[in-house]
């Protein structure tokens, strides 16, 4: 009989499974609406389609140095020079499959089995999954209007007092799924100057950098050099399926990262660093599908509590409305279920990313069409209306 490991009882990441279920009912012909998944619907801009297709009738796709390739590193570090009048050391940049295997090496390389590492709750659940797979202990930090839905340095103390251990990583995402919220440059700092106290690694996720409405975007590198940054081109550059991210690391890691994503990854796949680098100069475009998400933002900040969903945090950055269901049910999942099956209109539970309130809880992702958001709310409000919950 083959056995298993106790590492691989994560929970399954309960917004893949509903994206799952909605695909096979827009196979069999359903007219499915996915608000489940944080996936844009806005495909790759034309500078990156373009910069692939001139590669794969030119070139040779193959392997890349493990960190990447250079003209794309270099692309990147002016990028922060741009956006943030960051200067930084192109050297310190590494391209990976997506952000996920950043979280990887980050993980591994900065932490040892049985260390602690802290998220806020609400939190993107593959932080959990992946922390406790690592055999990591995971500390969640509950964050509300009271902390500004951000981990701070008060938080974190209670944390560590209440766990009875000391913190050996934070891991804070700005902005954040599936709040929305946007931390400041000031409690951003407040942060890192307390794990720089403290002896504790931060590791601040970026990813959804580029989609914030008003509220001040900071990156760690305006504070300083020893946060490991993690950013991706599947939310702004609406590159999801093409899996490419990257880290900005403190000068000490880039060595052991890259010796870990030698044997891990090899390298990130060549054609999606090539059409990544072309991405980066594709700003108009981009820049219009921001404005789309903001439109879709403002349409359900008005009309989801009048469906009786009133947003739980202000949807600040990222592309995501956190709503209180707790009107209709004391169980997200099988509202979730049943909201599929009876409208098909896809929504991820709230058990997804807090385990404590999250059954009253829904998230609901704006980052499709304007037309995808008038008729999932007209559907809602007519299943509603009939007191189907």
């Amino acid at each position: 009989m083959i056995s298993i490991s106790d590492r691989s009882a994560v929970e399954p990441f309960h917004a893949m499974d509903i994206l799952a279920e909605a695909t096979r009912r827009r196979q069999a012909g359903r007219p499915v609406i996915s608000m489940a998944v944080g996936q844009p619907g806005h495909p790759a801009p034309q500078a990156a389609l373009q910069a692939a297709r001139l590669a794969l009738e030119t070139g040779r796709i193959g392997y890349t140095d493990a960190l990447g390739l250079v003209d794309l590193r270099k692309a990147l570090a002016a990028e922060y020079t741009r956006r943030h009048a960051v200067e930084l050391d192109w050297n310190r940049i590494a391209v990976t499959t997506g952000s996920s295997a950043a979280f990887n090496l980050s993980f591994l390389a900065l932490f040892d089995a049985g260390d602690a590492v802290a998220i806020a709750r609400p939190g993107y659940p593959a932080y959990r999954a992946i922390l406790a797979a690592l055999g990591l202990k995971v500390i969640e930090v509950p964050v509300g209007p009271d902390t500004g839905y951000t981990l701070t340095p008060e938080s974190l103390d209670r944390a560590q007092s209440e766990a009875g251990l000391r913190l050996k990583g934070v891991l804070l995402a700005s902005p954040a799924n599936p709040t929305g919220t946007v931390t400041t440059k000031a409690q951003l700092k407040a942060v890192y100057d307390y794990c720089q106290g403290q002896g504790i690694s931060l590791i601040s996720d970026e990813i959804y950098h580029g989609l914030t409405y008003g509220a001040e975007e900071a990156t760690a590198l305006e504070i300083g050099e020893e946060a490991v940054v993690i950013n991706s081109f599947s939310k702004y550059y609406c590159m999801t399926g093409w899996r490419i991210g990257w880290m900005v690391l403190p000068e000490s890691l880039v060595r052991p990262v890259e010796c870990l994503g030698q044997s891990l990854y090899i390298s990130a796949p060549e054609l999606s660093q090539i059409a990544a680098r072309g991405a980066l100069d594709a700003t108009d475009e981009l820049e219009d599908y921001k404005a789309a998400c903001r439109a879709n933002r403002d349409y359900l900040a008005e009309r989801l509590p009048q469906l009786g969903l009133p947003l739980i945090s202000p949807m600040d950055g990222a592309f995501y409305a956190y709503v209180d269901a707790s009107r209709y049910t004391n169980d997200s999942m099988d509202l979730a279920r049943t909201i599929l099956s009876e409208t098909d209109v896809a929504v991820t539970p709230g058990r997804d990313f807090d385990p404590v309130d999250g059954h009253l809880a829904l998230r609901l992702s704006y980052a499709g069409t304007m037309q995808d958001m008038v008729e999932a709310t007209a559907r809602l409000e007519t299943w509603l209306a009939r007191g189907q919950v």
